[in-house]
């Protein structure tokens, strides 16, 4: 295999990793917590992981009896010890950097993620706050080569924006993850649209998630996804994202939940998670018109991939063409002619069957009484659709898409062909490094060039993955996002040239 600096050698432009990883040291991280933030933020980080932990000290038929899913074990890279000392300490991941092809990384934390998750309202916005601190601190001297992603808690807009404005107006944040998934107990139920949520009416209190986890649904509660039919109005959210010029960006899986919740088979879960939950946020937020109210924003899903995007946007023009407003002219029941109906029965059916529908049984509504009490009948109605067209604008122009190098889905990105009004994804290469997916840091680059070498992509294909597509996510939010970092000049062509 052709090592990762001979190919960036040969390339003319730089890469760009959209998604790597740290590994916080837990005893250094909490005791900085515990300093910054107090015992609450230290209770954050102490719980976070709680369920991995405790699914791991269980046996098979204890996890059975009790729906808890196999969690992952050995998540560390070992045989490495150089790879697992880089994704440690900053300083030295900074150094081996030309020695893993890449010019800027986007790091993001691991234990940190699940930070944002907690049902714990103090602990969450605590430990949101003092880790951004931290992370701040830790990684200001490599400010050139490696920016940080700042957590924010969601589970109320004004929660949200709070940690925004002190991780970007304060710290000096460039890049912000936010939690997509938020539980509530079914009390809070889709629409509420308050300041204050209403009472938990004794749902049980879920731990925090791992933080590259999930936990299952407490019984009697419901996700929002901060897009269709949430609990509360998260325009107040995204319009604070625009006007500090960050992209939101998503980290969340659904390993644990549902059709992913194997007790003995941590693959059978793990396999396919992360871009079921990027799937159900994307669709959500599309689908909630957010993409039409808020056509400046751009939003990032990592770690999924973009086959699933090729999937949705070809779901989403299909299920628009035959359930658009006009279309369900189509299945209108007042349409049915049922005079014609009784005629045709006479004629062509069994007495019984003619019987029944002289007396009634099939009527214009097909049996059902009522839509299910919607006061509009378009599900597109939010995304204010005219045409085919506007998919493009909604959906293509706004998202962008997490891949780790060894997807060779990633191509599907780039085949004009097969995505309708000729669309190609934007597609964002996401090393992941620090996690049990990367065996070696220093192959991931030439694993994603393979793609060039297998005749999958071609060079121009392969620059906008590694390079303009996250220059553009993040840049056209924030001109100035690499400014002073040392692919600011090429950064700068690519923005000019849109």
């Amino acid at each position: 295999m052709t090592t990762a600096s001979n190919i960036r050698s040969e390339l003319d432009h730089p890469v760009i990793d959209a998604d790597g990883h740290w590994q916080e040291f837990r005893p250094v991280v909490e005791e900085a917590l515990t300093k910054i933030g107090g015992e609450p933020a230290a209770r954050a980080f102490r719980v976070n992981g709680e369920r991995q932990r405790r699914s791991l000290a269980m046996s098979v038929d204890q996890r059975r009896a009790r729906n808890m899913a196999q969690e992952s074990f050995w998540g560390i890279p070992t045989r490495n010890t150089r790879d697992r000392a880089t994704a440690m300490m900053p300083a030295l991941a900074y150094e081996r950097l030309d020695e893993f092809g890449i010019d800027f990384a986007v790091l993001f934390p691991t234990a940190g993620m699940g930070l944002t998750r907690g049902d714990d309202d103090e602990a969450r916005v605590a430990g949101c706050r003092a880790f951004n601190i931290y992370q701040a601190d830790l990684f200001a001297p490599f400010s050139d080569r490696i920016t940080p992603a700042a957590m924010i808690p969601t589970h109320s807009p004004d929660e949200a924006i709070a940690e925004l404005e002190h991780a970007v107006g304060e710290l000096g944040f460039k890049v912000v993850m936010l939690n997509s998934m938020v539980e509530r107990p079914v009390e809070q139920g889709a629409g509420f649209h308050g300041s204050t949520p209403p009472a938990t009416g004794g749902v049980p209190a879920l731990p925090y998630a791992s933080a590259v986890g999930e936990a299952p649904p407490a019984e009697g509660s419901w996700i929002d996804m901060l897009g269709i039919d949430s609990a509360y109005d998260y325009d107040p959210l995204w319009r604070r994202c625009q006007e500090l010029k960050v992209s939101p960006t998503f980290h969340r899986g659904s390993r644990g939940r549902a059709f992913r919740n194997s007790p003995s088979n941590f693959c059978y879960n793990h396999i396919g998670h992360f871009a079921a939950a990027g799937e159900a946020v994307c669709k959500a937020i599309f689908m909630g018109g957010v993409t039409r109210r808020f056509p400046d924003l751009r939003f990032g899903f990592l770690e999924g991939g973009v086959g699933f995007a090729c999937l949705l946007y070809n779901d989403l023009i299909g299920h628009w063409n035959i359930r658009n407003g006009e279309a369900l002219e189509y299945t209108d029941p007042a349409n049915l002619d049922m005079d014609l109906m009784r005629e045709l029965a006479e004629k062509y059916a069994s007495e019984s069957f003619a019987n029944a529908v002289k007396r009634g049984a099939i009527s214009r509504n097909n049996g059902a009484d009522t839509n299910g009490g919607v006061d509009e009948i378009d599900d597109y109605a939010a995304c204010g659709i005219q045409g085919r067209e506007d998919f493009l604008e909604l959906f293509v122009k706004p998202f962008y898409f997490g891949c780790e190098a060894d997807d060779p889905a990633n191509a599907w990105a780039f085949n004009r062909a097969f995505n309708p009004g000729n669309a190609e994804m934007n597609a964002m290469f996401g090393s992941d490094i620090g996690h049990f997916d990367v065996q070696d840091m220093a192959d991931v680059l030439p694993e994603a060039f393979e793609l060039v070498e297998d005749g999958k992509i071609d060079r121009k294909q392969f620059r906008r993955f590694v390079f303009d597509n996250p220059v553009r996510f993040w840049g056209e939010s924030n001109p100035g996002f690499f400014d002073g970092t040392s692919v600011a000049e090429e950064a700068r062509r690519v923005l000019a040239a849109q």
